[in-house]
C-alpha cells in the first residue's frame, strides 16, 4: 500500500497561551507535536500564574502582551494591540496551524495572516469571545458535553465544529504522576483537612459577579484548628486582599505550586472557576463549585453525576478526611493532536468571517 506523503508532513505549529490554566492544557501537546518531529513555537500573554508555569516547566515562549484589566474599553484596546504585535509575530514564519484556548488575539491574527486556526474552548456562555473566535477561528475543538446547538448564534457551524470524548483535564492529566513534596513545600500538616480554595475570576467578562459566598466559606474553615487551607489567587489584589485578614491556617504560596499533586493530595478543592473543578473532578477529590455565572454544559452534567456539587450555603460545606487517594479516567492525547493536525490541512475561508 502506498503510503500518503501529506501524512509525513512536517509541521510548524503556532501555540498561544493566555491564561494558567491553557499551560497545563497545551504541555502534553506540545511535547507530543515535538516527539512527532513538528516544530512549535509558543506565544504567551503576561496574567495570573501563566509565565511562571511556563518558566517552571521549561518551555519556551515568547512574551507578547499583558492583561488590561476588567474593564470592557480596555479589553478591547488590549485585543486590538495585541493582535496587532501577533500579526508582527507571526507573518512570515509560514505556520501550517495555529491552536489556542480562547485566546481571540490569536484567532484573529490567525485569520488575518491566513493560518488555519483551532480554538478550544469549555464553556459555551462565553459570549464576548465566541463572537469573534467562532467566526475566524477554523474549527472550533471542544467537548461532546456541548451541544452544538448553543454555539449557532455566536456564528458556529456544525462544519466547523469537532468534538472529543470526556473531559479536557483527562488528557492533559493522563500521565500524571503526583509529587508530595508540595505538601512540605507549602508547609501543610496531611493530618489535617488540607481544603485548596481558588478565587472567584473576577476579571472575566463572564463571570461579573460578587461572590461573597467565597468569603464566609473562607472565614468558616479560617476558625476551624482541624483544617488547613491553601489559597491560589489569581491576581495579586486579590492575595493582598485576604493577607490582611490575618488567617493563621490559610496559606497563599507567593509562586505558582504544582496545583495538580495538591488537589490530589487535599480532601476538598472550593473553587468559582472551572479548570480547577474539573480536575479536581478528575483527580477524585471532593469538589464544590462558586461559580456564580450561567451555568454551562459541563459542570451540570457533573454536578447531575454526583461529581461535583453546587454550594449556596457556606454552612452545607462537608469537611472531613477523604477515604483514598486515586485518579479517574485518563484519555490519549493523540486524540487531540490528530484532530489538531487535520485542521492543518484546511484553508482558511475570508467568507466565513462576518463580524
Amino acid at each position: 500500500m502506498k503510503k500518503n506523503p501529506s501524512s509525513d508532513k512536517k509541521l510548524r505549529v503556532w501555540i498561544d497561551l493566555t491564561n494558567t490554566p491553557h499551560v497545563l492544557i497545551f504541555r502534553p501537546v506540545i511535547q507530543a507535536f515535538k516527539e512527532q518531529g513538528h516544530e512549535v513555537l509558543v506565544t504567551a500573554r503576561e496574567f495570573a500564574q501563566t509565565t511562571q508555569l511556563l518558566d517552571r516547566f521549561g518551555i519556551e515562549y515568547t512574551l507578547i502582551g499583558r492583561h488590561r484589566g476588567r474593564e470592557v474599553y480596555r479589553k478591547a484596546l488590549g485585543l486590538l494591540s495585541r493582535t496587532s504585535r501577533l500579526i508582527g509575530f507571526a507573518a512570515g514564519k509560514k505556520f501550517n496551524l495555529a491552536v489556542s484556548h480562547g485566546s481571540n488575539d490569536c484567532a484573529l491574527a490567525s485569520y488575518f495572516l491566513r493560518i488555519p486556526h483551532v480554538t478550544m474552548f469549555d464553556y459555551e456562555f462565553a459570549k464576548a469571545m465566541h463572537h469573534i473566535n467562532l467566526r475566524v477561528s477554523t474549527k472550533a475543538l471542544i467537548p461532546d458535553l456541548i451541544p452544538s446547538e448553543s454555539l449557532y448564534k455566536y456564528g458556529a457551524t456544525d462544519k466547523k465544529i469537532d468534538k472529543y470524548p470526556g473531559l479536557k483535564e483527562e488528557y492533559y492529566l493522563a500521565g500524571f504522576k503526583p509529587d508530595e513534596s508540595v505538601i512540605k513545600e507549602i508547609g501543610l500538616d496531611i493530618n489535617k483537612v488540607v481544603v485548596v480554595m481558588r478565587t472567584p475570576p473576577d476579571v472575566a467578562l463572564y463571570h461579573r459577579f460578587h461572590n461573597p459566598i467565597f468569603m464566609d466559606v473562607l472565614r468558616r474553615l479560617a476558625e476551624r484548628g482541624d483544617v488547613e487551607v491553601v489559597l491560589l489567587p489569581r491576581i495579586p489584589e486579590q492575595r493582598e486582599e485576604v493577607k490582611k485578614l490575618g488567617f493563621k491556617n490559610v496559606f497563599i504560596p507567593e509562586r505558582a505550586v504544582d496545583a495538580q499533586s495538591l488537589i490530589y493530595y487535599s480532601d476538598l478543592v472550593i473553587s468559582a472557576g472551572g479548570t480547577m473543578n474539573r480536575e479536581a473532578v478528575a483527580l477524585n477529590t471532593p469538589v464544590y463549585t462558586l461559580f456564580s455565572g450561567k451555568m454551562g454544559a459541563i459542570d451540570t452534567h457533573l454536578i447531575a453525576e454526583g461529581k461535583m456539587a453546587k454550594l449556596e450555603d457556606p454552612s452545607k460545606v462537608e469537611i472531613k478526611k477523604k477515604q483514598a487517594y486515586g485518579q479517574g479516567e485518563r484519555r490519549d492525547i493523540n486524540v487531540l493532536l490528530d484532530k489538531m493536525k487535520a485542521v492543518a490541512k484546511l484553508k482558511p475561508q475570508p467568507s466565513s468571517c462576518e463580524l
